[in-house]
């Protein structure tokens, strides 16, 4: 037997923001808050222990110190990579360096909190 991942957890200034931000990115909903002001988002009609992981937003007033060393990768479902980047940025993604070359078949970008995550070119089939 192995484990699974089940949920990722995301250190956030602002929770709410970042959890809606997601939410629209993933086509996730939210899930419940807690007292802390954690906020969960995952899959409609499946939530937690789905297929996909949930996301968890915790609040934190720590700063970031240097590169993240974990980060999410996502893949469109329903359109090609350039309609899905031009989404992305609109819902408030902005495109960052990391020492790209400019031949990569990705786009590096960050989340309105500066989070880095990439957008592959393959498009998956929706769950």
């Amino acid at each position: 037997m192995a484990c699974r991942i089940s949920e990722l957890v995301i250190d956030a200034a602002d929770p709410a923001r970042l959890a809606e931000f997601w939410s629209k990115v993933l086509g996730y909903v939210e899930l419940g808050r807690e007292d802390d002001g954690s906020i969960e988002i995952g899959p409609p009609g499946v939530g937690f222990g789905g297929p996909q992981p949930t996301l968890i937003l915790s609040p934190s007033g720590d700063p970031r110190a240097g590169k993240l060393r974990l980060h999410i990768d996502v893949n469109a479902t329903d359109r090609d990579q350039d309609a899905e980047l031009e989404r992305l940025l609109a819902l408030g993604a902005r495109p960052v360096d990391v020492g790209q070359t400019g031949t990569e078949s990705w786009h590096v970008l960050a989340d309105p909190e500066g989070n880095e995550f990439c957008l592959l070119h393959t498009r998956l089939q929706p769950l």
